[in-house]
């Protein structure tokens, strides 16, 4: 089942940096939910496989910047600066 999600929903895909994911992909039961995701930085769109997505930090929401997702910014950076 293909979903598309209005409004998109900010995320943070693991490797990859920040981004909207537009739609959700469901093969059924056997298999991980797909998020297609805008990287915000390179325009590119990836389907991510769920254990690689995390939710954006929300200051009102009171949800801080999880672990995973300050040591996928940093590789990314290091990557860069390389």
């Amino acid at each position: 089942m293909f979903t598309q999600l209005n409004p998109p929903i900010p995320l943070h895909v693991l490797g990859k940096g920040d981004g909207y994911a537009l739609a959700v992909i469901d093969y059924g039961q056997e298999h991980n939910l797909i998020w297609v995701t805008a990287i915000d930085d390179t325009g590119e769109i990836w389907c991510a496989p769920n254990p690689e997505i995390r939710m954006q930090a929300n200051w009102s929401m009171g949800r801080g910047k999880g672990l995973a997702v300050a040591a996928s910014k940093e590789a990314l950076r290091q990557q860069v600066s390389t």
